[in-house]
């Protein structure tokens, strides 16, 4: 597995096991953990748009791009219209932490080896934000519009994974 992807399930790990000792993520917590994840993916697009010259891979960017900035501007206005501030924490922080770390890796990189280092860290990255989101977030916010934003991003993500996997077997990535 890629690093980025092991700290994130290590971040994960244990933050299932604070909230199995009755320190569970409050939605606020859960809102920042969710607006940096995509903050760090707009960020890994712009470097794959700043060194890929492979028309998949900056198409790929492209979308995340789009895509990420819209589900955190949507969040933005949630945010404003609850009159609420997120709260940093713990899987946050791991989480700018690892892409800093993947995006010292990736910026060393240029051609195949860069397509598909960005690819299969893709890949990992939407695996694993997209289980945390399924499987711990949705049920644990307790905010009805919250919840609906997050549902319908998982959807977008999603598909964000698929196209991803599909990048990744198109560059035969090893």
């Amino acid at each position: 597995m890629k690093t980025l992807t092991l700290i994130i399930g290590l971040a994960v790990a244990t933050t299932g096991a604070v909230a199995q000792a009755g320190e569970a993520m409050n939605d606020l917590e859960i809102a920042h953990t969710a607006y940096t994840a995509g903050q760090l993916d707009i960020r890994y697009a712009h470097l794959a748009l700043a060194v890929s010259e492979n028309d998949a891979v900056r198409e790929f960017a492209q979308t995340m791009i789009r895509d990420h900035t819209a589900v955190n501007e949507a969040a933005g206005a949630l945010i404003t219209e609850l009159n609420v501030t997120p709260q940093d924490n713990a899987l946050s922080q791991a989480l700018v932490q690892g892409a800093a770390d993947k995006r010292d890796e990736l910026a060393v990189l240029s051609g195949k080896a860069f397509d598909c280092a960005y690819a299969t860290n893709e890949l990992g990255y939407h695996q694993v934000v997209n289980k945390t989101v399924a499987e711990t977030f949705i049920p644990a916010v307790t905010v009805e519009p919250l919840k609906t934003l997050l549902e319908e991003a998982l959807v977008t993500f999603k598909q964000h994974e698929g196209h991803a996997e599909v990048m990744v077997k198109g560059l035969q990535c090893s």
